[in-house]
């Protein structure tokens, strides 16, 4: 008889066992998504397809520089997060008392500028594949992010689908590149020895890309999944560097698609009001269908971006409300989400205008919110369960705060002017 109650019981271990297994591979997996699709938005797009028409093979010099800051941003952010267990905000009061609640009005602040430009080019994106006015296509697309948070399952809802929508950015832009025919030598010469360096670019790829809530999204969803500790650190640190090769994999991807139309010598309209480079270059690539497929990759970029955004914006209200519940951080995703349709129904400005705006200002919230992680690394290792942390990680992040910061400087004046300050 005893041998019989112990079978039960041991397969429940193993079934335990095994889903334990799965939501930590679930979990990791949608965190890597996360950041890659947050960081891979329609300002993305845009910009990329700018300057590869600007500066043609040598912008990829450009890629391979936001790559490796991407890179040591990450590991330190997600490090960081998650040995402490602390949110961002919460982590940044620990090491300077006060700091957090700067953090979190800056990325909230940003995060709702960001997530106008995004739902303006969810429209822009059903615009291109089915010929919808933006303004409805836009209004479709937040309701359709709210009916996610809406769900009872919204966690398994939010992970699936942001899987889903990152695998479909990457297939159909390797197929444009693919068609398109880019010089990929050259592109590969030039990414490290580049015929020119536009340091305006690079700040703005790096702003656009993993400055403000972009820097702490994948780190906040592994810790509402409970991928935290010690126990945990080589898997987090696993996760950030397919992350960063997932994304550095479909930026390079899209600039070679780009390139390809460029260099066959189609002239690609970057300065008009009404200029649409990303939808020019793979309407040129591949006709019609090239237009379609552009529309759904820019409708999956920018809606993955709408709740990217909202999400991990909503993440750092906890900061003001410790003890709030996960039912009514979804309510509070969905309201994000809600403020930011009214905004863009209501505003004037083309979406693109925002988002080139907003890449600006999330690139000048990086280096302060680094600035602070940093710290709590060289001073409050107690943060960390006493873990000792690795001093050649803080000297690359002492190394790109610094290049941020200065990027920050001599870009603070132009993107401020794009609002008439």
């Amino acid at each position: 008889m005893q041998q019989n109650a112990a079978a039960p019981a041991g397969q429940g271990v193993v079934a335990q066992g095994l889903h334990t297994v799965k939501s930590r591979r679930s979990a990791l997996i949608a965190a890597i998504f996360l950041m890659a699709t947050s960081a891979i938005g329609p300002g993305f797009i845009t910009q990329t397809a700018t300057f590869t028409t600007k500066l043609g093979a040598a912008f990829a010099f450009g890629i391979l520089a936001s790559i490796l800051i991407d890179f040591v941003v990450q590991l330190n952010i997600w490090r960081i997060v998650t040995l402490t267990r602390m949110r961002a905000s919460d982590v940044a009061n620990a090491a300077i008392p006060g700091s957090g609640y700067l953090l979190a009005i800056l990325v909230i602040v940003g995060g709702l500028f960001f997530n106008i430009g995004n739902i303006g080019g969810t429209g822009l994106g059903l615009n291109a594949v089915f010929g919808l006015d933006p303004k409805i296509g836009g209004a479709l697309s937040a309701v359709f992010s709210i009916g996610i948070f809406l769900s009872k399952r919204a966690g398994l809802a939010v992970d699936r689908f942001i899987i889903f929508a990152g695998i479909l950015m990457i297939v159909l832009t390797l197929y444009v590149a693919f068609i398109s025919g880019p010089p990929v030598g050259d592109a590969l010469f030039q990414t490290v020895l580049p015929a020119t360096i536009d340091f305006a670019a690079i700040t703005t790829i790096v702003g656009g890309t993993v400055g403000g809530y972009i820097t702490y999204s994948g780190a906040h969803r592994l810790l509402d999944r409970g991928m935290v500790g010690v126990e945990n650190l080589p898997a987090v640190n696993r996760a950030a560097l397919t992350g960063i090769a997932v994304t550095g994999l479909m930026r390079y991807v899209l600039f070679l698609a780009i390139l390809g139309v460029v260099a066959s010598g189609v002239i690609i309209d970057t300065a008009s009001q009404a200029a649409n480079p990303a939808a020019q270059a793979f309407q040129s690539a591949a006709g019609d269908v090239g237009l379609r497929l552009f529309g759904i990759i820019f409708w999956a970029a920018a809606i993955t971006s709408v709740i990217g955004a909202a999400y991990t914006s909503v993440s750092f209200i906890t900061v003001f409300k410790q003890d709030i519940s996960d039912h009514a951080r979804n309510m509070a995703t969905v309201v994000f989400i809600a403020i930011s349709l009214v905004a863009y129904l209501l505003m004037t400005t083309p979406p693109a205008a925002m988002l080139v705006f907003v890449g600006g200002l999330n690139g000048l919230i990086l280096p302060i919110g680094l600035s602070i992680f940093l710290f709590a690394a060289w001073k409050r290792e107690d943060l960390m369960g006493g873990y000792h942390y690795p001093r050649w990680l803080l000297a690359l992040g002492v190394l790109v705060c610094l290049l941020t910061w200065y990027m920050g400087y001599k870009s603070a004046g132009t993107i401020f002017g794009l609002l008439g300050l």
